[in-house]
């Protein structure tokens, strides 16, 4: 591989391609002296240039080419050719094969000995093109790199299949899980880094008749990660997975709980685990918590950034901001109800009032407020908890959740004496609730006059924004939605075709939908005297409510969203 001798200063070049000032050199070469760090670095550190403008220079200063990997996909065909994890090892992106050659993308053209060392890995001379770090690491946690792991992985295990069977009935131990240690490890951990590159939120691994079939839930929908695995290699997963969360073993007949930390990239990762005995043997769900990526999201999390209509946002603001009372949010799980309350909580958090929550567990840690996690085994429970929160001074309260009518009195009593209370019940819709606190044994004055408003949400997949295109909707397929033709005749609907960025699914994020109860006395009226849905629905429209399936049309209509994903989280009434 030759690369040219003679080559320009970084810093001059920069100059003369008017990327820096005279001044920022300057400066950067002060820096340089007295740091030690490399000049791009320093460039890049204190925001004088763009990753895009250093990728540009060192092409122009190496007398190679600069490639944007904007949309890269990587040829299927071309990385069979060599190892999977080399990709990572060696943070470079194989871009084509011209002749006995490899052209492939790299951020650093100065490491000339990893340069080197890669060549003589891959036996064939490679030919280099420089893109930024940022976008090569990018093309990367896209999936193709883990992905090829997992497909490794798991076409080992298909290979092994033959051989280990004849054997007979497999009988699980210690010194067998010993045996299967290494790759069973390298199969949870592509797995783990896999699901964390595709932004999954749990994985799922279900034990059926044809195998392992690993899945990951990604913007509330389960997609297959890979081919199912042998079931011969079920119990060492699970029993990985086990030993990781100090579970036990040798238990194999009921259900067990557990957690573990990861270390990747310097960045630790909390994952709860629930293993489940099931016909074929045992599943497991792992849910990812990933604190510190949504310490970052919490730093910006205000009502606005949740995808929620601005007339709701409003209405809403006005609730939470009450000196008392109940603020209630209701919907199935993993429909972003705490995640609304967070949001709620940071807005009106100004440091003058005690806030206190009790969840489980604290799934996202706020500065300045005081979270406790409920831990059943030792007894806290929601309400033991709730109790020791009142003794504690507090102004406004969060409850995780209200399963009991223990903790839903107290919760009742505490807003009817004095506390706003943020707490979150599961029912499908507003009035669901209502029902909901009355089966508990609540009073039922006592409960409509402590609550400001109640909030039902779901959480619809936004479409991905760089592949959606405008389609056409025939009317029966509207009607069907319930959406009347004519009224929406200069509406545009899109849809998605899928691309690299959404992994091909057609979405990407999810954005929330709400119907919102404010109480009001007529409306509280009605709730005492316990009068019909019918004249309960009446009431809350004239006072302003929007039901769920009107605000998921709506997201429909502004181009968001597709028919498909609102019909799947809200039914026409």
């Amino acid at each position: 591989m030759a690369l040219q001798m003679t080559r320009k200063k970084l810093g001059d070049l920069m100059l003369e391609n008017g990327d820096l000032t005279i001044d920022q050199l300057r400066y950067a070469i002060d820096k340089l002296k007295s740091t030690g760090h490399r000049f791009g670095e320093i460039c890049l550190d204190d925001g004088l240039i763009s990753e895009d403008v250093l990728a540009k220079s060192l092409a122009e200063q190496f007398g190679v080419d600069f490639i944007d990997l904007q949309g890269f996909r990587i040829d299927e065909e071309l990385l069979s050719s060599f190892p999977p994890d080399i990709m990572y090892r060696f943070s470079f992106v194989p871009l084509a094969q011209e002749d006995e050659s490899i052209v492939v993308a790299i951020s650093d053209p100065t490491d000339v000995v990893k340069l080197d060392e890669l060549e003589i890995l891959l036996d064939r001379p490679i030919i280099i093109k420089v893109a930024s770090a940022s976008q090569i690491s990018q093309v990367l946690k896209r999936g193709e790199g883990t992905s090829r792991v997992l497909k490794e992985v798991s076409e080992d295990f298909m290979l092994q299949l033959v051989t280990e069977t004849e054997k007979g009935e497999e009988v699980l131990s210690v010194e067998k899980i010993s045996s299967d240690t290494s790759p069973i490890i390298k199969l949870v951990n592509s797995t783990i880094l896999d699901a964390l590159n595709r932004r999954a939120s749990d994985i799922h691994i279900e034990t059926a008749m044809n195998g392992v079939i690993i899945k990951y839930r990604i913007d509330g929908v389960l997609y297959k990660a890979t081919d199912p695995i042998d079931l011969h290699f079920q119990g060492p997963i699970i029993s990985r997975l086990k030993v990781m969360s100090e579970l036990d073993i040798s238990e194999r007949r009921i259900p067990q709980d557990g957690r573990f930390k990861v270390k990747i990239n310097d960045k630790s990762i909390d994952f709860r685990v629930s293993i489940m005995p099931s016909a074929h043997g045992e599943d497991a769900v792992i849910r990812i918590l990933d604190k510190e990526s949504i310490a970052q999201d919490m730093k910006g999390l205000t009502l606005d950034t949740l995808g929620i209509e601005m007339r709701e946002v409003k209405r809403l603001r006005k609730m939470v901001r009450e000196p008392y009372g109940m603020v209630l949010v209701t919907g199935p799980t993993g429909s972003g109800k705490t995640t609304t309350l967070y949001a709620a909580l940071s807005e009106i958090h100004t440091g003058e009032e005690k806030i206190i929550t009790i969840e489980d567990p604290v799934e996202y840690q706020l500065k300045g407020i005081v979270q406790i996690p409920v831990n059943e085994k030792k007894g806290l429970t929601f309400a033991r908890g709730l109790r020791s929160i009142l003794r504690h001074d507090p102004d406004k309260i969060m409850v995780g959740e209200i399963r009991d009518p223990e903790t839903a009195q107290i919760a009742v009593q505490s807003a009817l004496t004095g506390h706003l209370v943020f707490t979150t019940v599961h029912a499908n819709n507003v009035f669901d609730v209502l029902g909901r606190f009355i089966h508990m044994g609540i009073d039922p004055y006592n409960f409509v006059s402590c609550l400001n408003c109640v909030m039902a949400q779901r959480l619809v997949r936004r479409l991905c924004v760089k592949c959606k295109i405008p389609t056409t909707i025939k009317d029966e397929v509207l009607i069907e939605s319930g959406i009347d033709p004519e009224k929406c005749r200069d509406a545009t609907f899109f849809d998605a075709k899928g691309c690299d960025d959404c992994n091909g699914t057609g979405y990407r994020g999810r954005s929330a939908i709400v119907e919102l109860l404010d109480l009001n006395d007529e409306l509280r009226e009605l709730i005492v005297a316990k009068s019909s849905a019918i004249l309960l629905k009446k009431a809350a429209r004239e006072a302003g409510t929007v039901f769920l399936r009107e605000s998921a049309v709506e997201k429909v209509l502004r181009g968001e969203t597709n028919l498909r994903e609102i019909n799947r989280v809200t039914f026409v009434e």
